[in-house]
């Protein structure tokens, strides 16, 4: 939920109306609490958290900007829903987790502060904007020259409307009716030319499949439904 220009406002209310729930691990955002623990591996293992300069956008309320900060990452974490960062900044309070967070628009963010971070990460968002090909172009001038770029989104096929939407909305009441809307999801293709064109790299695509009967997740090569992706913004780059 990010760039004043380039935002739902229906998506911030439906997300701060939820957010006091936000940490509830059997509330609406359960699939997120089991699906953290593979991101959380999957950007350490391809960034490296310790010690790195995080941007987390479209931070919510919290819950991937503190895995972030207690791997060690020096974690910075923005969004336009203020109920969702209140939560966010009471719950890092109360666990003793140092993390920034602040209500700003990711294009201001990026033009008063280029190439400021190691690792950008933007999870579950982009599904949410009116146009997400300026939330990457603003991702990849956040980065350093080297630095990296992770998304996580859903694919738009038949597969992910019978999984994403039908499945975990409609049947299963995973998540909130209405939460995600099937022209508003991105195809791998469409995600890695938008980066292309704002001057990141792609170095891996990779599926992210949930088991909710389980509780688990798992990063594999799937990248029929969730899936990630880890850019580079070039080290010799002068441009993005």
């Amino acid at each position: 939920m990010q760039n004043r220009a380039n935002f739902d406002p229906a998506e911030i209310a439906k997300f701060d109306a939820a957010a006091p729930r936000w940490w509830d691990p059997d509330g609406e955002f359960r699939p997120l609490h089991d699906l953290n623990p593979a991101r959380l591996d999957y950007i350490d293992a391809r960034a490296g958290l310790a010690g790195q300069r995080v941007l987390d956008v479209g931070c919510g309320g919290g819950l991937l900007a503190e895995g972030m900060a207690r791997r060690g990452a020096i974690v910075t974490g923005i969004d336009l829903a203020p109920e969702a960062l209140a939560v966010a900044r009471l719950h890092a309070l109360e666990s003793g987790v140092e993390v920034e967070y602040r209500q700003e628009a990711v294009d201001s963010l990026a033009a008063a502060r280029p190439a400021s971070f190691d690792l950008v990460t933007c999870l579950e968002m982009l599904e949410h904007v009116p146009d997400p090909s300026a939330i990457v172009a603003s991702l990849a001038s956040l980065v350093r020259p080297g630095g990296h770029v992770i998304c996580s989104t859903i694919n738009r096929n038949a597969k992910s409307f019978a999984v994403a939407i039908v499945g975990a909305e409609y049947l299963l009441r995973l998540l909130p009716m209405g939460t995600h809307s099937y022209g508003r999801l991105i195809r791998p293709s469409e995600l890695t030319r938008w980066a292309r064109c704002a001057g990141l790299e792609l170095a891996e695509l990779a599926g992210l499949e949930y088991d909710p009967f389980n509780r688990k997740a798992r990063v594999s090569g799937d990248v029929s439904v969730n899936y990630l992706a880890d850019f580079r913004r070039p080290a010799t780059a002068t441009g993005g």
